[in-house]
């Protein structure tokens, strides 16, 4: 699968370089997006137990270590884009941790 806005996981390696955990967590989340062969939402699930599907038409936030990243998932393509990231506090100050702000946000950024 090909993985879209990559750069914003490498600044936010960038930005926690000390952080070998989460480097560690962020490089397997890149590599397991590379090598899939998702075909259906479920599947992503099933390979990434930390994904949390966000938004029916395809948003999953992937808890990784003590940061979220929000992927979009696009099918028909073959490809995810990263359209998130941040820690879990930025992520609670964003989304208020509930699918209505969630959607609202993607509504905003006109992704849905």
């Amino acid at each position: 699968m090909k993985l879209l806005q990559i750069q914003k996981l490498i600044k936010l390696k960038n930005k926690n370089r000390g952080n070998t955990k989460l480097i560690k967590a962020i490089n397997k989340l890149i590599s397991d997006i590379e090598s899939a062969d998702w075909t259906k939402q479920t599947d992503i699930k099933d390979n990434r137990p930390d994904a949390d599907c966000v938004h029916s038409d395809g948003f999953y936030f992937f808890d990784i270590n003590v940061h979220r990243t929000m992927i979009l998932v696009v099918f028909e393509d073959n490809e995810a884009t990263v359209i998130w990231t941040g820690s879990h506090d930025e992520y609670d100050k964003t989304f208020k941790g509930n699918k209505a702000t969630i959607e609202k946000w993607l509504r905003i950024k006109r992704l849905i």
